[in-house]
């Protein structure tokens, strides 16, 4: 079992969460296999929130950069 915290994301003209790769090995999943899930819905505090949307911009921004830096 994993519990993790995940954004709602857009995914084509839907929306979804994904989940880690690292947590799939974790639970022995892969693609195809069926999960159960439960879920809620988090309250997160204004100063999270913010500093999350900062860094979805930073990332919209920097991302390739980083990537590219971090494949040299």
């Amino acid at each position: 079992m994993i519990e993790t915290t995940q954004k709602i994301i857009q995914i084509g003209s839907s929306q979804g969460v994904t989940l880690s790769k690292k947590d799939l090995i974790k639970l022995g999943a892969k693609q195809g296999d069926t999960l159960k899930l439960k879920v809620e819905l988090v309250s997160v505090n204004d100063k999270h929130e913010k500093l999350l949307r900062e860094y979805d911009v930073f990332v919209s921004k920097y991302g390739q950069t980083l990537k590219n830096l971090a494949n040299k």
